[in-house]
């Protein structure tokens, strides 16, 4: 399928949907010298739509690890060796899949799609774990995404 170009209005919609963090990792697009990508949650060449509903801001880095897949393995359930799907920005709460570890650094699963997430697209590879330590020590992370992590992070 031929690639389109989605408007820069849908793009501006779907950056403050996503508070301009990369819907996968939550790095903060404010503090990179790329722009981050407009990821097609379901890619074009598997049916997947330019519009609103499908679209999520990805970092370089989530955008090209998660690429056109939809699932993953996860590693822990290595009798089956099942696939899961891997987290869906549009369908998924990022809380009730990941939670960020005691120092911050680190993202954790709470599912077994977030475990194939976090595996596929390497969530806490360590040039993103750096930047986390970095932006920690400056104040601008862990990002605070609802009032349950706010108060979890402020005490």
């Amino acid at each position: 399928m031929a690639r389109s170009k989605v408007s820069e209005a849908i793009q501006a919609q779907a950056r403050q949907r996503a508070r301009n963090l990369c819907e996968y990792c939550h790095a903060s697009e404010k503090w990179q010298y790329v722009r981050f990508t407009v990821d097609h949650v379901i890619p074009l060449d598997q049916d997947g739509a330019d519009d609103i509903d499908n679209l999520a801001i990805a970092c370089f880095h989530c955008n090209r690890r998660k690429s056109n897949r939809l699932t993953g393995v996860d590693p822990i359930d290595i009798v089956d060796i099942a696939t899961v799907p891997l987290f869906n920005p549009r369908h998924d709460q990022w809380i009730e899949h990941f939670i960020w570890s005691a120092d911050t650094l680190y993202i954790l699963a709470l599912t077994s799609t977030g475990r194939a997430t976090i595996a596929a697209l390497d969530l806490n590879r360590d040039r993103v774990i750096n930047i986390r330590a970095a932006d920690r020590e400056i104040g601008r992370h862990p990002p605070l995404e609802d009032p349950v992590q706010k108060a979890t992070f402020s005490s």
